[in-house]
């Protein structure tokens, strides 16, 4: 393999506090709070049960945050739970997390945020129905395409970029808080009597609180990020847990107030059939300014799926780095230092995915497979806590936080087969399982070693990549 000369590159430690926080809660402040209250609504059924998911789901992410926090000061690799599980569990259950992370979590996140983007970029055009399926997906590949072109070019870019659209996306947020309270301030009795009978209706079924977390959680995706991209941020073992501290609970109260502010100004019934939830909102806030709600959905779902879309390709570039993936996706560009290859696989497999891709079905797709590998990584952050107490850690939380995190994992992956078992979710799983297939004669028997040679010198010439280096 050619390389650039005797050293091998690293990528650049990029990141400090405020970007880490801007990484965070720009990428949790996305297309989920625009998108899933009205889908929470509908699963659970009633206003009152649907502010308690949004609570419990903020909690759930901040106990799993924290855990991961600990986890990423005793295993300081970029690559989040890929690096953990492989540490700790071995190469073949870290290779099933690379390959489902590769082909099935990160292209449906990267496809529902893009969805959510160009739905509410069309809807201003489209003002009374639906855009056409064809121009939905048309601009979701267009906005998908943009991201991936500024991230392969320039790292400080993309996260000026991320700055600026949080500054944008929270200021839209506070637009709707700001309206629920004056709406509240007015009296307004038809308001008042959304959240008078809060609990009627209530559904407390295992499947629907179990979609309603999923749908809800999707809106909390993007506190995982940061570990993802470990090495590239400043004192990873003061900043990392300093800007989960400050983002997670800034998000959760805001969407809880968002919530709140949706279910003042509109009813169950009008959320449930609204097409695009904020701009219902908008319409009957704002009035002729209704389409200002529009363009900020629009901005919080781009900041969102540029933040996913950083640290996500870095799963697939550690995976690499680690013998797992092909060695062209381990590479660097050698000027700009950017994860170039990884990136523009994982642009490659997300376009692939958006052509039968639908919103709410790859929502919960996204969330049982995510949640299964979450809960692996803290069960063995348990069993470093109770088998290794002495490895260094620079922070450390109870034990009980990641005992509640390891069960809120089991359920989540439990819930949507014991109900109402679908079949799409043990394609779901057959297809996790599968990457076995793949691991045993290429990685694990080391069959064909020079299957890919001629075609990554190839590739390392023509997109002018390096191997690279761990960045400690």
């Amino acid at each position: 393999m050619k390389t650039a000369g005797k050293e091998k590159l690293t990528l650049r430690k990029e990141l400090g506090l405020t970007s880490a926080v801007s990484l965070v809660a720009g990428t949790m402040i996305g297309s989920g709070i625009f998108m899933s209250p009205q889908f929470v609504l509908v699963y659970v059924g009633s206003s009152g049960a649907s502010l308690i998911i949004w609570a419990v789901c903020g909690i759930v992410c901040m106990c799993t945050a924290l855990s991961y926090a600990e986890i990423g000061s005793i295993i300081k690799e970029s690559g989040g739970h890929y690096s953990y599980i492989l540490r700790i569990y071995g190469p073949c259950p870290a290779f099933l997390v690379a390959f489902t992370t590769m082909f099935v979590i990160r292209p449906l996140g990267m496809i529902a945020g893009s969805l959510s983007f160009a739905k509410y970029a069309l809807a201003p055009f489209y003002p009374d129905c639906t855009p056409p399926i064809l121009v939905l997906k048309c601009t979701a590949a267009a906005c998908v395409l943009v991201i991936a072109t500024a991230n392969v070019l320039n790292i400080r870019f993309t996260m000026a970029i991320q700055v600026v659209f949080m500054v944008a996306k929270f200021v839209g947020l506070m637009i709707i808080v700001t309206g629920g309270i004056i709406t509240l301030l007015q009296g307004n009795c038809g308001s008042l009597h959304n959240l008078e009978s809060a609990f009627a209706d209530t559904k407390l079924g295992i499947s629907t609180v179990g979609m309603a977390l999923y749908q809800c959680l999707w809106s909390y995706a993007g506190w995982y990020n940061l570990n993802n991209v470990t090495e590239e941020v400043k004192r990873p073992e003061v900043n990392l847990p300093r800007a989960l501290m400050i983002a997670i609970p800034m998000v959760m109260i805001l969407y809880i107030l968002v919530n709140v502010s949706y279910l003042v100004v509109m009813t169950p019934t009008e959320m449930i059939s609204s097409s695009a939830v904020a701009v219902t909102w908008g319409n009957k806030v704002l009035g002729g300014w209704g389409w200002v709600m529009s363009v900020a959905a629009a901005l919080s779902a781009f900041g969102s799926l540029n933040g996913s879309f950083f640290s996500g390709g870095r799963v697939c570039y550690v995976a690499a780095r680690e013998g797992h993936m092909p060695d062209i996706l381990a590479m660097a560009h050698m000027h700009r230092l950017t994860p170039s290859p990884a990136l523009i696989f994982n642009t490659i497999i997300a376009l692939i995915v958006l052509i039968p891709g639908d919103f709410q079905a790859i929502v919960n797709y996204f969330s049982f497979a995510a949640w299964f590998f979450y809960g692996m990584t803290v069960s063995g952050l348990l069993y470093l806590k109770i088998k290794k107490p002495e490895i260094p850690r620079t922070i450390t939380v109870p034990i009980i936080i990641p005992i509640l995190v390891l069960l809120a994992a089991v359920f989540l992956v439990l819930a949507p087969i014991i109900d109402d078992p679908q079949i799409e979710y043990f394609y779901v799983t057959l297809f996790m399982l599968s990457g076995i297939v793949i691991y045993i004669p290429l990685i694990h028997l080391k069959l064909f070693p020079g299957l890919l040679n001629k075609l990554t010198v190839f590739l390392q010439l023509f997109l002018e990549v390096a191997p690279t280096a761990k960045n400690l």
